[in-house]
């Protein structure tokens, strides 16, 4: 007795097909899984069995073999646990044959028989699709997931015997259908908003700068003048995610789980900041099984390293690779996976280990040599990737006490769009799409300055002994602030106001 049963498996940010092929023969009762299954996969044997039993059927007692077809890739997960109890039920003929070429099954089953939710529903629901099949049978946690993929059929089951029920025509199930642009405006509201900030005028400017150019952005001050406040509201100025951007991020959240219940779509743009303790492997993906790292869930968002010179300088390097390429590749040695990391990077640190160099009410306890020591912790080609540099002095006394007067989120959001569009416009035939992103031939195409910002330009490289890097990053930030201003050259206003921008440029922090 065989039976074959579609499921699927994710690789990377992607899934593909799993044909579980089910033999039922003669012999002593054994239950052998084979196809590279991993630790998770090979224990199903056990929550199956006693599913199909405590479901009301008979557990076959002869010599079960379970197939997972492609056998030369790793399967992982406990997503195989439904599609391997259907094959089973079907080897016995207990399910009408014709349903089941048609249909791709997915779920974990609980030993009382109800499915539970699985990770990576929307990749699967993709792979389905790609595939023809004219279905895609996913735990009901999962349906709204899997239902954001336009013209595949969605079934959302909760138990064992309700998928029986099913695919035998018992007990009829609507397909789950969502509302993409309610499932938008359901889910694209931020919890923090820039009206919350009281003072910092200048550098919640510069956040919008690199909102609207797409710049990394360092922000340096003491301890408690709001640098981690102002880091977690810049996705909320940054552009409203589109359904493709979208789309790509929940990907990669729903491969690791992290997609809330029931919710169909990631609407804002992700915030991660993690720990300084972090593992290099912890941050762009990897491990004995690869994963993706903390990058890969910043995609389309914001990666905010809080207290940059604490995390170990080799776990900062690796992220040269996804600030430059806007994706990470990790190769071992049966497979080399892909994953995105197209991000903006926040960064924050004290200037110097005390915290006070620049406080003005409190004295700086470290000598010249801590200070220079604690800076050199950030590695040249790293600070080469971060355009803006940004001192956050303490706010005022007065300013605390006061009433939040600062604009919203959306009021900024709306320049920080506009400005993207012109860039989008300037980049349509290329592969770029904001100016952090620029080339040194597009810089010197885009970037002209006139006459009197040519003249300030020069002079601040000579006093302030900007490097050739800064002169780049001092162009494509004033690129930026021009766009902002809607302007087409880079004038003498945009270029003083790009040269404020590169704090650890202009020389000791005393």
């Amino acid at each position: 007795m065989l039976a074959k049963v579609w499921s699927s498996a994710v690789l990377g940010v992607d899934a593909y097909l799993v044909a579980v092929e089910v033999d039922i023969a003669l012999g002593l009762p054994t239950f052998n899984t084979v196809g590279l299954p991993d630790m998770a996969v090979k224990e199903s044997r056990d929550r199956v069995k006693a599913a199909i039993k405590n479901s009301g059927f008979d557990f076959p007692a002869k010599r079960i073999t379970v197939n997972l077809a492609p056998a030369d890739i790793k399967k992982e997960g406990a997503a195989f646990d439904l599609p391997t109890a259907v094959g089973i039920l079907a080897a016995q003929e207990m399910i009408r044959p014709d349903r089941l070429p048609r249909l791709a099954i997915l779920g974990e089953l609980s030993l009382d028989g109800s499915v539970r939710p699985i990770r990576g529903t929307l990749c699967m629901a993709v792979a389905a699709k790609e595939a023809g099949l004219d279905g895609i049978i996913v735990p009901a946690e999962n349906a709204a997931e899997a239902a954001v993929v336009e013209g595949m059929p969605v079934l959302g089951v909760a138990s064992l015997l309700q998928t029986l029920a099913l695919l035998n025509d018992e007990q009829p199930l609507a397909p789950t259908r969502i509302d993409l642009e309610a499932a938008f405006a359901q889910s694209a509201d931020y919890q923090v908003d820039f009206s919350d900030v009281k003072g910092q005028e200048h550098a919640k400017r510069a956040l919008e700068v690199a909102a609207a150019g797409g710049h990394n952005i360092l922000l340096i001050g003491p301890p408690g003048s709001g640098k981690t406040m102002l880091a977690r509201r810049l996705p909320t100025i940054l552009p409203n995610l589109s359904l493709e951007e979208a789309i790509s991020t929940t990907k990669v959240h729903s491969i690791c789980g992290l997609l809330p219940p029931r919710q169909a779509l990631l609407a804002t743009r992700p915030f991660r900041a993690p720990h300084h303790t972090i593992s290099d492997a912890g941050l762009i993906g990897g491990g004995n099984i690869p994963r993706p790292g903390e990058v890969s869930l910043a995609h389309h968002g914001v990666l905010f390293l809080d207290e940059l010179p604490e995390f170990k300088r080799h776990v900062l390097e690796v992220l040269r690779q996804p600030l430059e390429d806007g994706q990470v590749t990790i190769a071992r040695a049966l497979s080399s996976l892909t994953y995105p990391a197209r991000f903006m990077l926040a960064a924050a640190m004290n200037p110097c280990p005390c915290g006070y160099a620049t406080d003005p009410t409190k004295e700086c306890s470290c000598t010249p040599l801590q200070i220079q020591r604690y800076l050199a912790r950030i590695s040249g080609p790293l600070l080469d990737r971060i355009d803006i540099h940004i001192d956050v002095p303490p706010v005022k006394q007065r300013e605390l006490t006061g009433e939040p007067s600062g604009e919203p989120s959306a009021a900024i959001r709306e320049r920080v769009r506009c400005a993207r569009q012109l860039q989008q416009e300037r980049f349509r035939r290329s592969k770029i799409y904001c100016n952090a992103h620029m080339s040194t031939r597009q810089i010197r195409r885009f970037c002209q300055v006139d006459g009197e910002a040519r003249s300030l330009l020069e002079r601040a490289m000579d006093r302030l002994g900007l490097s050739a890097r800064a002169y780049d990053r001092i162009l494509k930030v004033g690129r930026t602030i021009a766009d902002l201003a809607g302007v087409e050259g880079i004038q003498a206003e945009q270029v003083a106001e790009a040269i404020q921008y590169r704090s650890l440029d202009r020389g000791p922090r005393r």
